[in-house]
């Protein structure tokens, strides 16, 4: 019978194929599989998504102050507030950058991510985003009536949504909505 997962080995280490060659398992010595602590040793990697730089859009103002970013632009203003692992720089010629101020795992996590969130920040205040939906079905059909949605969507009766504020809807040929805001 087989040593469990450690026991023969006080420390062993492993590669890891789909973390890279760079990264490894390690497996503690313990006496039963069920309690094998496998801790991952993490070699940090720079973030594909989060080193490239957001362009600032000429007619949106920043403010950020501390943790908290606050974007303001012709169609509204939004406010983010960033972890203590994430450090934004305000370079000249209008670009940001997000950088980690310490090199963990969860900062790799959340270096992507707020920088995708800070440049959709940026999009929503300057562009906004459009949504186009279509209606596939014998009888289905939308209509915008006042500051409601109406779909006939096959039920015995119409759907109603109340539209949000901060959204514009609109229907071409009963079947296709667009959704901006």
């Amino acid at each position: 019978m087989a040593a469990p997962v450690g026991a023969s080995v006080q420390s062993r280490y492993l590669r890891c194929p789909f973390l890279g060659e760079v990264n490894r398992l390690r497996v503690s010595g313990v006496s039963t599989p069920r309690a094998a602590v496998v801790r991952k040793i993490v070699e940090c990697k720079e973030s594909r998504i989060g080193k490239q730089p957001i362009a600032v859009p000429s007619n949106v103002t920043l403010t950020i102050d501390g943790q908290d970013l606050k974007v303001k632009g012709p169609l509204g203003e939004l406010a983010l507030t960033y972890p203590g692992e994430i450090k934004l720089d305000k370079e000249d010629g209008g670009i940001l950058k997000v950088s980690k101020t310490v090199e963990t795992r969860r900062a790799n996590q959340m270096h992507g991510l707020f920088r995708t969130l800070t440049n959709n920040m940026m999009v929503g205040v300057s562009k906004g985003f459009e949504k186009r939906l279509q209606l596939v079905g014998t009888g289905y059909r939308a209509a915008v009536e006042g500051k409601d949605i109406v779909l006939n969507l096959g039920f015995s009766h119409p759907v109603r949504m109340e539209i949000p504020k901060s959204l514009q809807v609109k229907v071409e040929e009963n079947t296709r909505i667009i959704v901006s805001g």
